[in-house]
C-alpha cells in the first residue's frame, strides 16, 4: 500500500555526477530537495576511469566551479596525481586532468550531500513517476510516495541497464550494482523519446602482478594546478601512472575471437561512443595500426587495483585474459574485475529546452548520461544547469541559459538540444568555434559573475574575484607602460632566446608578445615585476600574445549574439511560414528553437531558410 513519505520542491533521481550537482544547486538556492540513489555506498561513483578532467573536460570542470559547482573542489581534495595536458600546444587546448582516489571521491561527495542544508539523501529505487495537478509523485519500490514540484532525471547508465561479457548478458548497473528496471515504463507513458546507448569499461588488475620494469613511467606535473578557483593549496602528486602498448600478438588474439564479441555478433543493440571505442573496435576499425597505447593507473591510495585505460572490452572473460597476457608488463597480470559493456536507456535530448527542461512536460528536467552524453564532467555540468533552472523556475525567476560563446557548458547543451546525438556525446575542444576565448584559465573571468548573480557564488568569493580582476588590469598597464632600454645585459638575454636584440627602447608588453619569449624568460630583465600569483601572469601573457585572434573571436561572438537576441515565438507554426523548405519546417517544428541563432545551427536549416525566418519576424514585429 502506497504511503506519503515526504514533500519537496525538487526531487533528483540518481546520485551520480549529474545528480549530485543538480541536488546541491537546488538546495543551495533555497529549494527543499531530495536525491535518490539505489545504494548510498556508490554516491559519486567512478565506474569507468578514476579520473576527472582531460582534454576539453578540464574546461567543463573549471566552468562548473566558476558557477558554484562542487566537482572541482572534490577533485582537488581527492586527487593523487595531476597533469596539465597539451602544454606543447596553444593555451586554447590546455586541459587539466587529475587521477582520483575513487573511494575518497565518493566519500567526499556523499558527506557533502549529507551536510547540505535543505537536502535529504535517500537510498531508494524510484519505479514510477506520475504527473499530478500540483507537480509530481515519485513512487519507490517499497511503495513510498514523494511529492515534488520539479523532478530531475539523472539516471546515468542504470536505466534498464544490461551488462554484456561475451555471450553472457544480465540485468545490471555499473560495478555490479542493481539496475533501475521499473522507471523506463513510467517515462514512456509520459511520452519521453527513449533510446538505447552503450558504453564500456576495462578490466581492473592487481598491482602485484604487473612487471613495472617493462613500462613507461608517467609522472605528475612538478607544480600541480588545482581545478577549483577556491583551492588555495594545490593538490600533491602521490601516485605514478604507467604506459604500455598492444602488439601484433594482441591483435591476433582479438581477431581470432571477434565472432565471440557481442558487439560484432549483433547481441548489443545500443550505440556506443565513437571517440572512446573498445579495444576490439580499435583493432577492427584501425587495422593498419601496429599498436595501441594503454595507460595503467591506480584506483586509489588504499587499494592495489589498477585501471587499464584504453582497454575497454565486451569479449568473453577468457579472451580478455589471453589478450592482456600478450602486453608488455602484463604477461602475468591478475584480473580483479573483468571488462564489460553496458547498455542503458536514455532520452533524445532535442526534446529539451536549453534550460534542460522538457519542452512538452513542464518541471521535468534531464541531466548527464540520461541526456545522451558520456563522461563525468559532461554530466556534472548538465546537472548543475538542470538544478539551477529547476530552482529558478520554482522561485519564479528567469532561467539560466548559457550560449555557445559563454562557455563549453553552453556549447555542450546547445549541441545536445539543437543537433541531438546518435551516439554518446563527448565534449572536445574542436566542438567550440570560440575555443581561444573559452580557455580553461579564464573560466572564472567568464562565469563567476553569473554564478554570483544566481546565488551560488558567495559575496566573499566574488570580492576576491574582483580583486583578481584589478590585479590583472594593473599588471597589464604596468607592462604596457614599462620601457626596456637596449643594453648589453638585455640583448644577451634576447639573443640567448633566439630573438632579435634591441636597438631602441621597447615596451615590456611588446617583448612578451614575441613568440620566443614569456614572463619566465624575461625575469632578469623585468626589474619592477610585482609578487603576484602565477595565474595573474598567465592571464596577462595569454591575452597579449593572442590579442588579435581574441579580438576576431569576440567580433564573431558579437555577430552570433545579434542572432541570439532575435527570439522566435514558442507557439509559431513553421508550416505557415511562406518560403520555408519542407525539411526546414519539419526540423524547426521538432526542435522549436528559442531564437534565430539556435535555428541556424539545426541540421537541415539553410541560410535561405534563416532569411525567410528573419523576414517573417520583421513582419510579425510590425
Amino acid at each position: 500500500m502506497e504511503f506519503l513519505a515526504g514533500k519537496y520542491d525538487t526531487a533528483v533521481i540518481g546520485a551520480g555526477h549529474a545528480g549530485i550537482e543538480a541536488a546541491l544547486a537546488s538546495a543551495r538556492l533555497g529549494c527543499s530537495t531530495v536525491i535518490f540513489t539505489i545504494t548510498l555506498d556508490f554516491v559519486g561513483n567512478m565506474p569507468c576511469n578514476p579520473s576527472i578532467g582531460g582534454t576539453s573536460k578540464g574546461h567543463l570542470v573549471r566552468e562548473t566551479d566558476a558557477l558554484g559547482g562542487e566537482m572541482g573542489k572534490a577533485a582537488d581534495k581527492t586527487s593523487i596525481q595531476t597533469r596539465m595536458l597539451n602544454r606543447g600546444k596553444g593555451p586554447a587546448v590546455h586541459s587539466l586532468r587529475a587521477q582520483i582516489d575513487r573511494r575518497r571521491y565518493s566519500e567526499y561527495m556523499k558527506h557533502c550531500l549529507e551536510k547540505q542544508d535543505g537536502l535529504d539523501l535517500k537510498q531508494a529505487e524510484i519505479t514510477d513517476i506520475r504527473k499530478t495537478e500540483n507537480g509530481w509523485e515519485l513512487v519507490t519500490k517499497l511503495d513510498a510516495v514523494y511529492e515534488a514540484k520539479a523532478v530531475i532525471l539523472a539516471t546515468g547508465t542504470f536505466l534498464n541497464g544490461k551488462v554484456y561479457v561475451g555471450d553472457k548478458c544480465y540485468p545490471s548497473g555499473p560495478d555490479g550494482i542493481f539496475p533501475a528496471v521499473g522507471l523506463t515504463d513510467a517515462l514512456l507513458k509520459l511520452g519521453l523519446p527513449l533510446r538505447r546507448f552503450k558504453t564500456g569499461t576495462p578490466s581492473r588488475v592487481n598491482r602485484r602482478s604487473i612487471d613495472f620494469s617493462e613500462l613507461e613511467i608517467q609522472n605528475g606535473d612538478e607544480k600541480p594546478v588545482p581545478f577549483s578557483f577556491e583551492t588555495d593549496v594545490p593538490p600533491e602528486n602521490k601516485a605514478v601512472c604507467y604506459i604500455s602498448y598492444t602488439n601484433e600478438e594482441t591483435k591476433k588474439v582479438i581477431l581470432e575471437n571477434i565472432d565471440r564479441s557481442p558487439l560484432y555478433g549483433g547481441k548489443i543493440e545500443g550505440v556506443g561512443p565513437r571517440y572512446c571505442p573498445s579495444i576490439e573496435d580499435k583493432i577492427m576499425r584501425f587495422g593498419e595500426k601496429e599498436r595501441h597505447q594503454l595507460f595503467i593507473e591506480p584506483c586509489g591510495l588504499d587499494t592495489e587495483e589498477m585501471y587499464l585505460q584504453g582497454m575497454s572490452s565486451s569479449l568473453p572473460e577468457d579472451v580478455q585474459l589471453k589478450f592482456l597476457h600478450t602486453i608488455k608488463g602484463l604477461e602475468n597480470v591478475e584480473v580483479m574485475r573483468n571488462a564489460y559493456a553496458i547498455e542503458y536507456d536514455c532520452v533524445d535530448p532535442v526534446a529539451m529546452k536549453p534550460t534542460l527542461e522538457f519542452k512538452d512536460i513542464p518541471y521535468l528536467y534531464g541531466a548527464g548520461q540520461f541526456n545522451g552524453s558520456s563522461g563525468y564532467e559532461e554530466a556534472a555540468a548538465q546537472g548543475l544547469i538542470a538544478g539551477i533552472n529547476a530552482a529558478l523556475k520554482i522561485l519564479g525567476k528567469e532561467p539560466l541559459i548559457l550560449d555557445r560563446a559563454s562557455s563549453y557548458i553552453g556549447t555542450l547543451i546547445d549541441d545536445l538540444v539543437t543537433k541531438g546525438c546518435n551516439e554518446p556525446y563527448r565534449m572536445m575542444t574542436s566542438r567550440s568555434e570560440y575555443r581561444l576565448y573559452l580557455r580553461q584559465d579564464n573560466a572564472d573571468i567568464r562565469l563567476t559573475e553569473t554564478g554570483h548573480k544566481i546565488g551560488l557564488i558567495s559575496d566573499e568569493r566574488f570580492e576576491k574575484f574582483k580583486i583578481k580582476l584589478g590585479l590583472i588590469e594593473k599588471e597589464r598597464k604596468r607592462i604596457e607602460n614599462t620601457v626596456i632600454a637596449p643594453s648589453e645585459e638585455i640583448n644577451s638575454v634576447l639573443v640567448k632566446n633566439n630573438t632579435a636584440p634591441l636597438t631602441t627602447g621597447c615596451k615590456l608588453a611588446e617583448l612578451i608578445k614575441r613568440p620566443q619569449l614569456c614572463y619566465e624568460k624575461l625575469t632578469e630583465i623585468d626589474k619592477t615585476r610585482p609578487a603576484l600569483s602565477s595565474d595573474i601572469f598567465e592571464q596577462v601573457e595569454t591575452e597579449l600574445k593572442y590579442e588579435g585572434y581574441i579580438k576576431r573571436q569576440k567580433s564573431q561572438i558579437a555577430e552570433m549574439r545579434r542572432l541570439e537576441v532575435k527570439l522566435l515565438p514558442e507557439n509559431i507554426d513553421y508550416n505557415d511560414v511562406i518560403g520555408l523548405r519542407l525539411e526546414a519546417s519539419e526540423k524547426l517544428m521538432k526542435i522549436r528553437p528559442v531564437n534565430i541563432g539556435q535555428a541556424s545551427r539545426i541540421s537541415g536549416v539553410s541560410p535561405a531558410d534563416i532569411s525567410v525566418l528573419l523576414i517573417y519576424l520583421g513582419k510579425t514585429n510590425k
